[in-house]
């Protein structure tokens, strides 16, 4: 019994957005998003980097992680697009987390970008609290546009649809939204190149 492994705080299912720390060579813990892929069968969660990011890079060094469960969508924000370091590896933000080993499962590349698909085992798991779950239009729209933003340079997609897709969820944000999603999203703006802004004032 002393043997068993925690399990995740929740059913995972689909891909499911979370961030993640990991420890670099500077010994503060970086901070990202994490897409979570729920387990197939008896198999494990996995997640997938895509280039040599810090994830990747203290993934393959270090072999552990703190995946957490946030709905601080300006956390998410920030995990998605910049460059975010703290000293300790648990968002105050975080409802629940999982320190987790990880092992390099497969790898390859696509176009000119390397991923690694990693498996994703709980060592230990924390609920911090218990939410009731809500929908909201804000913060999903939040979600996405992270997405959209984080491929503006990439050539294999259409820069001005994104850009479309952007102004799209920035009128979802600001119906929908609360303080904070919109928050969150004047931060996306601070972290994307000006074009987006001069596009949004055409």
């Amino acid at each position: 019994m002393g043997d068993e492994k925690p399990e995740w705080p929740a059913d995972l299912t689909g891909v499911t957005e979370s961030v993640v720390t990991t420890l670099g060579p500077n010994e503060l813990w970086n901070v990202a998003a994490l897409g979570l892929h729920g387990p197939e069968a008896d198999g494990p969660v996995t997640a997938t980097t895509w280039g040599r990011t810090r994830t990747w890079r203290n993934f393959r060094e270090r072999g552990e992680a703190y995946v957490q469960f946030t709905r601080d969508p300006v956390d998410f924000a920030e995990a998605a697009l910049s460059v975010r370091e703290e000293t300790e590896p648990v968002l105050p933000s975080a409802d629940a987390w999982v320190r987790v080993s990880v092992e390099r499962l497969a790898d390859g590349e696509e176009g000119d970008t390397q991923w690694v698909e990693w498996a994703l085992v709980p060592e230990e798991a924390t609920v911090e609290r218990r939410v009731v779950p809500t929908t909201n239009r804000g913060h999903a729209a939040v979600v996405e546009a992270t997405v959209a933003a984080s491929r503006l340079d990439v050539s294999a997609y259409d820069r001005e649809a994104l850009l479309e897709r952007l102004a799209y969820f920035e009128s979802v944000v600001e119906t929908a939204g609360s303080k904070r999603e919109r928050a969150a999203f004047e931060r996306v703006r601070e972290l994307v190149d000006a074009e987006w802004e001069s596009r949004r004032h055409r």
